[in-house]
């Protein structure tokens, strides 16, 4: 077995495109637009699957907003430097619409460096530090 994705519904798709790819330096991996079916696709990563786990990125059409729940968490993202990386993306996380919610700093109980970024439709992004 094999992790290929991760699906998240989206209110606004280009702006839910731009966020991953211009904050997060992901790819956009492939669109896919269902007219018929009333939602379109794109898939992001930094690698195609099956070598990498790519995120859809799902835009149902005449909906905006939803309700994230309790029971979704994050998506980690190891980075070299978290520190680095959240000065270097909270202006073009701010700018589209995303924004840090937890500066970086040892997790709590440990000595793992990590940050928290929001996405513009609320999903949590978990920065953790991996030097190479």
């Amino acid at each position: 077995m094999q992790l290929l994705h991760t699906m998240l519904r989206v209110g606004n798709l280009q702006r839910s495109i731009d966020f991953y790819t211009q904050v997060l330096g992901m790819s956009l991996l492939r669109t896919n637009e269902r007219p018929d079916q009333k939602y379109d696709l794109a898939f992001v990563g930094y690698g195609r699957n099956p070598e990498h786990a790519e995120i859809e990125l799902t835009y149902n059409y005449g909906v905006d907003t939803y309700e994230l729940g309790s029971a979704f968490g994050h998506i980690a993202i190891g980075v070299p430097d978290v520190a680095a990386t959240c000065t270097a993306v909270r202006d073009k996380a701010a700018a589209l619409g995303g924004a840090i919610t937890r500066e970086p700093g040892p997790v709590k109980g440990g000595s793992t460096v990590i940050a928290f970024i929001t996405d513009p439709d609320g999903y949590k992004i978990e920065l953790i530090q991996r030097p190479a």
